[in-house]
């Protein structure tokens, strides 16, 4: 890759190629390899992608289409794509929004790790709420964009707790809507907000997204939240005394 302003790949919201401000054109066939690549943490085997990309092609036809896509990809001008006659991988300054995103999920989910070593702007929600290639339809994609979903879940709860820990509870708040818009059903999603809204003191605030919970689990899964997020609301109970918040009761935290 040549010297200067680095490149930067964006695969969430949308695919975009970036050298500063300007945007690179990319055709669609090369966008699937420089994606497939950075979608991994390591090389990748030329017959693994070629399989993947050219699924339903012959193994010469989907080669011959590797080969003609690594062309095009590296005669932009831009040396893009690493490759060695077994294996490709994507060039190692290149700046990849997924794998920034993810370095920053493991730093909020981190215990031990100090605040000031975490950085908690350094991924705004917007982008922990957008989806991975959300027009992109292929089996890989699909498959990769639920395990970023996962990380995207647990990063909006983590970061919710460590906004809130500092202070910034309406920051806080947005991470936790984001988290529960994410995924409406996941009860430690509503629980983060509930803790939030305590932490900020409004506890009306919490017992009205308790009800939303509640309501919202009954119809949909015709199950109580968990007894430990009924006790958030009403600490002076002991859960021996709340009808209809037994063992299995609760719906607890999904995925």
């Amino acid at each position: 890759m040549t010297r200067g302003t680095p490149l930067r790949l964006t695969l969430i919201g949308r695919f975009a190629l970036w050298r500063g401000r300007q945007e690179i054109a990319v055709a669609a066939s090369g966008q699937r390899l420089i994606a497939l690549l950075a979608l991994r943490d390591s090389p990748v085997g030329r017959m693994h992608v070629a399989g993947t990309l050219w699924p339903n092609c012959p193994t010469e036809r989907s080669l011959a289409g590797l080969r003609t896509t690594l062309w095009r990809v590296n005669q932009s001008g831009e040396q893009l794509v690493v490759a060695t006659p077994s294996l490709l991988s994507l060039d190692a300054g290149l700046e990849i929004d997924v794998q920034d995103l993810a370095a920053f999920a493991g730093r909020l989910a981190d215990a031990k790790l100090p605040l000031r070593m975490v950085d908690l702007d350094s991924v705004g929600v917007a982008g922990l709420a957008d989806d991975l290639l959300p027009d992109w339809y292929d089996d890989w994609v699909q498959d990769e964009r639920e395990g970023l979903r996962q990380i995207r879940l647990h990063a909006l709860e983590n970061l919710a707790r460590r906004l809130s820990a500092v202070g910034r509870h309406s920051d806080a708040i947005q991470a936790a809507l984001a988290a529960i818009r994410l995924e409406p059903l996941r009860e430690s999603a509503h629980r983060t907000l509930i803790e939030v809204h305590l932490a900020e003191g409004n506890r009306s605030e919490a017992h009205r997204q308790f009800q939303r919970c509640r309501r919202l689990l009954r119809d949909e899964l015709g199950v109580e939240p968990s007894d430990s997020m009924r006790l958030l609301i009403e600490p002076k109970l002991s859960p021996a005394r709340l009808p209809g918040f037994g063992v299995g009761a609760g719906l607890g935290g999904r995925g």
